[in-house]
């Protein structure tokens, strides 16, 4: 069984990390900087590279200036 990074759901949490990066015009690098991490960070992050644990997540939708409980239960929603 592949670990949950590989899997459809984290995928979809990882696609909408990138629309709402895009939808705020935010280029890796500002985000990265914004959470004082490399730009490679938010790279490895967007491919699936890097998985983002509780906490990370909840700092990684605050740099994108969303909130992370809608953002949380959007996906709780579409995974049913």
């Amino acid at each position: 069984m592949p670990g949950s990074v590989f899997t459809d759901a984290y995928a979809s949490l990882v696609e909408r990390l990138i629309e709402l990066r895009k939808a705020r015009g935010l280029l890796q690098s500002e985000v990265a900087a914004r959470l004082g991490k490399p730009q490679q960070f938010v790279s490895k992050v967007e491919n699936r590279e890097r998985r983002l644990d509780a906490i990370e997540l909840y700092q990684y939708v605050k740099a994108l200036d969303a909130d992370p409980v809608e953002l949380v239960t959007a996906v709780y929603r579409e995974l049913g």
